[in-house]
């Protein structure tokens, strides 16, 4: 039995809690918390019924994983760019087999039938024919290799983007990457073949696919196989769907393709007006030549005609060079 002093308390505790009671009953059940499955119901359905988008954990950490990756590939890229290809570099991309020692033998050759053909053919002094022949055999092998890394880079641009469709509809019908790049390599046009076989040689040696992937803007030196070569590490990273993303691809491919060839039809014109302005003098000089050379001849026997000479081809190069810059563009 209670104390009759104790009684008052009692009563005022068991008022108290009955109070409190009914205020919770009272309160409305969103601020005191709702069941996992309400909350989860609440977080994907909107008040009237349509889906709410909301950023799950994985997905965040997904974006973060994409954004880090550009990062990483955009610096590697920038790194490429500045570093300038070396002598092995250069003719490998031009499909040369050449190898250093044979580069330099054909350079000495090149010379020694330049000192040739200038001493016996031409008739010219030892020393200008030593001059000549340097020069020869230093730029002549060095512009053949340019000019045979310019075409095979052209070949494989027109190229490129029929590699990514096949990529792109071998893989939406189910096949695998490695699949693709297989039938490429064997049904391909070179120099697209070649370099695919490449990537799947490196890749049969162990190499995973996203790096055997990243050797080839090494290789090929373009802006598309740097695209493919940051698609395919970024499916292979964070994942996602590489038939949406290469067809994305290919579309931005085809597209620079077709705004290349409006440039060139649009700089056509220019690009004749500036062939007749740059053979204009040396075609006035030939006829000149032909038909009045004693006028002409002052040119060559004289001094002051010697300088005029080589300041009218100073100031035509400058001029050349300048229209070349005005008519070429860069996509």
């Amino acid at each position: 039995m209670l104390a009759p002093e104790t009684l008052p308390m009692v009563i005022a505790l068991l008022s108290a809690l009955s109070v409190g009671g009914a205020v919770l009953c009272l309160v409305p059940s969103r601020l005191i918390g709702k069941p996992n499955a309400s909350r989860r119901l609440q977080a994907i359905t909107a008040p009237d019924g349509s889906a709410e988008r909301r950023v799950y954990p994985d997905e965040s950490k997904r974006k973060r994983m994409i954004e880090a990756t550009l990062r990483e590939l955009e610096d590697k890229q920038k790194v490429k760019q500045g570093a300038k290809p070396t002598l092995t570099g250069r003719m490998r991309q031009a499909g040369l087999k050449w190898s250093r020692n044979a580069y330099y033998g054909i350079c000495a050759a090149t010379g020694l039938t330049t000192l040739v053909a200038l001493l016996g053919g031409l008739g010219i002094s030892l020393f200008p024919a030593l001059g000549f022949a340097a020069a020869g055999g230093l730029l002549l092998p060095h512009v053949y290799v340019d000019t045979q890394r310019k075409f095979r880079l052209k070949r494989f641009a027109a190229e490129f983007p029929n590699a990514v469709d096949v990529i792109v509809r071998g893989v939406k019908s189910g096949l695998p990457l490695v699949d693709c790049l297989k039938i490429i390599s064997v049904e391909a046009q070179e120099p697209v073949r070649s370099e695919f076989r490449v990537i799947l040689e490196d890749q049969t040696m162990g190499m995973p696919m996203d790096q055997a992937v990243q050797r080839l803007p090494d290789r090929v030196p373009l802006p598309e196989t740097g695209f493919f070569a940051i698609v395919i590490a970024l499916q292979s990273r964070t994942g996602g769907s590489l038939s949406e993303t290469l067809t994305n691809l290919s579309k931005v491919l085809r597209e620079r393709k077709k705004m290349q060839a409006k440039i060139r039809a649009v700089s056509s014109e220019a690009k004749s007006s500036a062939a007749i302005i740059g053979s204009l003098p040396i075609v006035v000089a030939v006829l000149l030549y032909l038909t009045s050379p004693d006028y002409i001849i002052l040119l060559f026997t004289t001094f002051l005609g010697k300088i005029v000479l080589a300041a009218s081809a100073f100031w035509m190069g400058i001029g050349m060079l300048v229209m070349r810059k005005m008519i070429n563009f860069e996509i």
